[in-house]
C-alpha cells in the first residue's frame, strides 16, 4: 500500500464526490486533491448541470514555459483550449531592458499592462512611427502587419497579449532577427548599401526576447523622422476610465468607439464585490474569452437543449463562453473579483435577462415561466451588469 505523502491535505478537508441529497460516493482512487479543491463544481456539479458542454477553462499554470535571458512567455490558443477558436492569450514578463524583440504577424495584438512599465514602438505603412510608454492598467493594439516591439522599463513588466485568432502562436510572429538570418549576406548588402562585413555577428536564429539596457527617455530615443505620429493613437489608459458603477461592482467597456484604432477586439474589465456576480446575460457578436486577473469566480455556462456546465475559476485562468450561450459569473471568494472578458469584434453588446425579461409583456413572461407578480416587479428595465443579491445566501459547494 502507498503511503499517503506527509503533504497531504487533513482527511476532514478532502472534498468527496457526494451531493448533499446522497448522490455520488466517495473517491477511493489515486487523485488530485488540491485539483479538486480548485475545481469544486467539476467534482461536485450543481443538480441543475446536465448533458455534455466541452471544457471551458484552462489555466496558464499549465501551459508551458518559455524561458529567455530578458523575460518569459506562455501562450492559451486554440491547441490548449480547443473550444478557444476566435481568440488566443500570450502572458509575458520582460525584466528591466528585457526586449520583445521587433517583429509582425498577421494577427491584431490587444494587450492589457497588468504590472510594471514598458515602452512600445511601431511605424506603419506610411512611415508613422509611434513610441509611448504604458503602466498597470493600460492597453495598445497593433494592427496586422505592423512592426512593433515592446521593453521592459525601471521595473519590467508582466502583461497580458490577446490576438484575434485562435490558432495563433506566439512562437510563429515573424521576427527582424530571424529574417537577417535567414537572408543570404550579399542580398542584405545590397539591400542596406553597405559592405557584407557589416552583417558578420548578426544573429544565426531569432532572439525572441533578450536582455537589453534600459532605454533613456522617449525624446532621448526619436529618430530624425519620427515626428508623424499616425493618426489614431495605439494606446488606452483604460483603469482611467471612468467606470460604469453598480451595487455589486463595476464595469469599464472598451471597443472602437472610444479606441478607434481597436477594430478587431472589444473588451470589458469587469470587478465583482463579495457577494455579487456579473449577471446572467449572452453575448450577441462573437464568442467570449476570458482572463482572470484576482479572486475566485464560478461560471454557469447554458448550451440550449437541457444542457449546462458550472466551473470554477482563479487568478490565472482563462475562461471561454461560445457565440450565444447564457451565462453569469458568481464572486465565489472573499476578496474582490477582477476579469476580463474580450471578443472578436469592434464593438462590445451583450444582453441581460433581466432586461429582456422586464421589456417583455408581463403576463407572457409569467405564462412562460410560472412565476408571479413578485419576480415581475423586481425586474429593471435598465441593465445592471453586476448585481448584488440581498437574498442569496453565501455560495456553498454540494447542492
Amino acid at each position: 500500500m502507498v503511503k499517503p505523502s506527509q503533504d497531504a491535505p487533513d482527511n476532514r478537508n478532502i472534498p468527496q464526490p457526494i451531493r448533499k441529497d446522497g448522490k455520488g460516493a466517495t473517491d477511493l482512487g489515486p487523485r488530485n486533491v488540491m485539483r479538486d479543491l480548485q475545481n469544486p463544481n467539476l467534482l461536485v456539479p450543481p443538480a441543475t448541470d446536465s448533458g455534455t458542454v466541452p471544457n471551458l477553462r484552462f489555466s496558464f499554470s499549465d501551459t508551458h514555459m518559455r524561458l529567455e535571458y530578458g523575460g518569459w512567455s506562455r501562450e492559451v490558443t486554440k491547441r490548449e483550449l480547443p473550444i478557444a477558436t476566435t481568440l488566443a492569450g500570450v502572458n509575458m514578463r520582460l525584466t528591466p531592458g528585457g526586449v520583445r524583440e521587433l517583429h509582425w504577424h498577421t494577427q491584431a495584438e490587444w494587450a492589457f499592462m497588468i504590472l510594471g512599465t514598458a515602452r512600445i514602438t511601431a511605424v506603419d505603412q506610411y512611415g508613422r512611427s509611434f513610441i509611448h510608454d504604458v503602466t498597470a492598467g493600460d492597453l495598445w493594439y497593433f494592427p496586422p502587419g505592423i512592426p512593433h516591439s515592446i521593453q521592459g522599463l525601471d521595473d519590467g513588466c508582466e502583461f497580458l497579449l490577446v490576438f484575434d485568432d485562435g490558432g495563433f502562436s506566439e512562437n510563429d510572429t515573424f521576427t527582424i532577427s530571424d529574417w537577417f538570418a535567414r537572408t543570404p549576406k550579399e542580398v542584405l548588402s545590397a539591400n542596406f548599401g553597405v559592405e557584407v562585413a557589416q552583417f558578420a555577428s548578426i544573429p544565426s536564429k531569432q532572439k525572441y526576447i533578450f536582455q537589453g539596457e534600459i532605454p533613456g527617455p522617449i525624446p532621448s530615443q526619436k529618430t530624425s523622422d519620427s515626428s508623424t505620429l499616425p493618426p489614431l493613437s495605439l494606446t488606452h489608459r483604460l483603469l482611467a476610465q471612468t467606470p460604469l458603477r453598480t451595487p455589486g461592482g463595476t464595469v469599464r467597456i472598451v471597443d472602437s468607439t472610444n479606441f478607434p484604432i481597436s477594430t478587431r477586439i472589444a473588451a470589458a474589465l469587469v470587478e465583482v464585490e463579495p457577494g455579487a456576480l456579473r449577471e446572467m446575460h449572452w453575448h450577441p457578436n462573437n464568442d467570449e474569452w476570458q482572463y482572470y486577473l484576482t479572486g475566485k469566480a464560478r461560471m454557469t455556462v447554458f448550451a440550449a437543449d437541457g444542457t449546462a456546465r458550472t466551473f470554477d475559476y482563479q487568478a490565472g485562468d482563462v475562461g471561454y463562453v461560445p457565440f450565444g450561450f447564457g451565462h453569469y459569473i458568481q464572486n465565489t471568494g472573499s476578496e474582490t473579483l477582477w476579469f476580463l472578458e474580450m471578443f472578436q469584434s469592434s464593438t462590445f453588446a451583450d444582453i441581460s435577462l433581466n432586461q429582456w425579461m422586464a421589456l417583455t409583456p408581463p403576463e407572457l413572461v409569467k405564462e412562460n415561466l410560472d412565476v408571479g407578480e413578485e419576480l415581475i416587479q423586481h425586474l429593471r428595465t435598465n441593465k445592471e451588469p453586476v448585481v448584488k443579491n440581498n437574498y442569496s445566501t453565501q455560495y456553498r459547494n454540494g447542492f
